[in-house]
């Protein structure tokens, strides 16, 4: 009797062996070739079911609007915002002239009452020389310090602080994204980016790009990195063409750097610049470059919104349509421009020639409503 509950017993261990080493197998061999342990998580990948849910009950043309990131004009935006449903908005120093406090507030809560989707409310505020708030003492008691003289006077912490300012003071005020950091390396004074920069090599300024992600704050502002993939010792894009001649592995070891700290910190947005980085597309403007976008996405890892620098600049002067089609196809999320409405007539006559398909507007769309999710705006 023994033996035979014994041969019970091993057989019985016998095949659940087997079973789990053919289980083993069967897994294995499920596995696509050279599929990666393990994937980088997209970042605003619990929002995009809710972003999904939301596009269904969007018109073409409420999509078509999400896509850009508007300056203001001088007068009519009201009327705008209503008629075209856009992504968001870009404030420069004009719109904020000698208004106090609660009028700024009122000013965007009246902008944002137009909108069926909360829009982002967007600003340049780098502190230094590119600060659109700190000439109005209504709004600010004290200048934003640039980078260089903030970590010059208190390393790391002063600029941790200065975060937390910023964030505090534009968020109240009904901002919600800030187009700063500039995490370009520039270390000689006839460096274009230099007074703009922290002035500082490529450790250091990852550090600072880390710091002010991990400090930032998305339900209150988001920070933006910029300029990518680096301004190097470029010349102004706003004034004309630029033509960056360094090797691949300069910009690598150096120039991409604090960007891949910043995406690793857990960076939303990426600003691209115009400038032509040969080493990586000798014909188009980084803005413009499937090549420079494929970097950032599949080397870098980065699944966050990816900002062009405004179309309107001169270091992007082709026609119109040319550049329009080349903004959306390269892959750009989020369009800045001065001319959206002429922008927006060449999107929907891009679509109605079927140079492009609504899927890829769509796909934008979802990534762009999923961060507003991501953000409380929605």
């Amino acid at each position: 009797m023994k033996k035979q509950i014994l041969c019970v017993v091993l057989s019985s261990l016998i095949f659940l062996g087997a079973f789990l080493i053919a289980s083993k197998k069967e897994t294995v061999l499920d596995l696509p070739p050279n599929t990666p342990i393990e994937e980088t998580p997209d970042l605003f990948e619990s929002e995009k079911m809710l972003a999904t849910q939301k596009i269904n009950t969007m018109s073409l043309d409420e999509k078509i609007g999400q896509l850009f990131l508007v300056r203001i004009p001088e007068q009519g935006i009201e009327q705008d915002i209503e008629n075209y449903q856009f992504g968001g908005l870009l404030f420069f120093a004009k719109d904020f002239k000698n208004l106090t406090k609660s009028e700024v507030q009122n000013k965007i809560r009246s902008y944002q009452s137009f909108a069926k989707i909360p829009m982002l409310m967007a600003v340049d505020e780098e502190g230094g020389t590119v600060s659109r708030l700190s000439n109005n003492k209504n709004l600010v008691a004290e200048p934003f310090l640039s980078p260089s003289e903030l970590y010059q006077n208190g390393g790391l912490e002063a600029i941790k602080e200065d975060t937390i300012r910023k964030t505090n003071i534009l968020s109240e005020l009904g901002l919600n994204l800030n187009l700063a950091p500039v995490v370009d390396i520039a270390l000689k004074k006839e460096d274009y980016m230099f007074e703009r920069s922290l002035q500082e090599d490529a450790e250091k300024t990852s550090e600072y790009a880390k710091i002010i992600i991990q400090t930032s704050d998305p339900t209150k502002l988001s920070f933006t990195l910029k300029h990518f993939p680096g301004y190097g010792n470029n010349s102004d894009t706003h004034q004309d063409k630029s033509i960056d001649t360094r090797d691949i592995n300069t910009i690598k070891q150096q120039d991409l750097k604090p960007f891949e700290a910043g995406i690793n910190a857990g960076a939303e947005a990426i600003l691209i610049s115009h400038n032509i980085v040969t080493a990586m597309d000798p014909v188009n403007p980084a803005s413009l470059s499937p090549s420079v976008h494929d970097l950032l996405k599949n080397e870098l890892h980065f699944s966050g919104v990816i900002i062009t620098d405004n179309l309107d600049m001169a270091g992007v002067n082709m026609d119109e349509e040319t550049k329009i089609y080349k903004a959306l196809t390269s892959g750009n999320d989020l369009l800045i421009t001065t001319d959206y409405k002429n922008d927006i007539l060449i999107v929907k006559k891009l679509l109605s020639e079927k140079v492009i398909d609504e899927e890829l507007i769509n796909e934008k769309v979802i990534k762009l409503l999923a961060w507003k999710y991501y953000k409380k705006l929605i």
